[in-house]
């Protein structure tokens, strides 16, 4: 396949939205100090970060042409077969634009390697054009990633790169019917997370966190595991299950592998479902639905630094 032209895809740093807020840095500023905060702290991340992103635009340039979108409009733009994907920012916006990507390479590129983990973000500013040259050339390694997929009874669906979040849109309890395996239970939760192998670094693992550590209260010396999914299966844990004469809690977690999950809401009202921690990507989850989760048909497709992998 022959591209012609590369999006990056950026979003705001936190200063950036703190004068979004507040109209001015000088307003924002006596923001964060009047609380007691360190204004420097953002205005280094915001430098470094913008360094970065003039670093990658450079030396793009010389390579092939390229354009640069805001986060926000990654869920409304049109990527053409013959686009090459550069994001530059933390895990969640790669989690994010991989699911708008119709599986065009994806470089993930971490701007600020002293402060991002980046988990998946296998590039730098120093070395990821060798990345899209490979591309060019096709002589690139690619990781390809599942999506889980929650398909509501009404035709709507959603992806997720990392996880799905069933439950309430506020702090109340979850009310929903439950179907995994031939079994069925009624449950009143703090909501359900099923996640994909590449979340299972994330959310899910807090979860895990939260389970040894109440149980190493009464239980010591326990080792903590952490799942190890294949790239088809998911995960899902019942946050917070409640026992009583008409709510269950035997089916608090499972594998969904070549199978999926059922989830009828008995929810009135405030019923949701949303991907990779962003509520604004959601959909509605009332009384009346039902929703079905697996593997999605579409994957991602993850541009691997070869020099890592050698």
């Amino acid at each position: 396949m022959s591209f012609e032209y590369a999006i990056i895809v950026k979003s705001k740093t936190r200063l950036e939205s703190l004068i979004e807020r507040f109209n001015t840095k000088s307003q924002a500023k006596f923001y964060i100090e009047r609380l007691g905060g360190n204004f420097d702290e953002y205005e280094i991340e915001d430098e470094i970060f913008k360094n970065s992103l003039n670093s990658l635009q450079t030396q793009l340039s010389k390579v092939i042409k390229n354009k640069t979108i805001d986060r926000q409009y990654v869920s409304s733009y049109i990527f053409s077969k013959k686009n090459i994907i550069i994001v530059i920012g933390q895990d969640g916006l790669v989690a994010n634009t991989a699911k708008y990507s119709d599986n065009l390479p994806i470089i993930a590129v971490n701007p600020d390697i002293e402060r991002y983990d980046g988990i998946l973000l296998p590039f730098n500013v120093s070395n990821f054009i060798q990345g899209v040259e490979n591309v060019l050339t096709n002589k690139h390694q690619s990781k390809i990633m599942s999506f889980a997929e929650a398909k509501l009874n009404d035709g709507q669906r959603l992806l997720a790169f990392n996880d799905l979040f069933i439950g309430a849109s506020s702090h109340v309890s979850a009310r929903y019917k439950i179907s995994f395996k031939n079994k069925t239970e009624q449950h009143s939760s703090s909501g359900i997370i099923v996640s994909t192998s590449a979340g299972s670094t994330g959310w899910l693992s807090s979860i895990f966190n939260m389970a040894y550590g109440v149980t190493n209260m009464f239980e010591k010396n326990l080792t903590t595991k952490q799942p190890k999914l294949k790239e088809k299966d998911l995960l899902f844990a019942v946050r917070e299950p409640f026992k009583s004469i008409r709510t269950q809690t035997e089916m608090t977690a499972g594998i969904i592998r070549n199978s999926t999950l059922t989830i009828e809401s008995f929810m009135p009202n405030n019923g949701i479902i949303f991907s990779d921690g962003i509520e604004k990507d959601f959909l509605n989850f009332n009384s009346g639905s039902i929703a079905t989760i697996g593997i999605a048909k579409e994957t991602a497709n993850i541009v691997m630094n070869n020099a890592i992998q050698q």
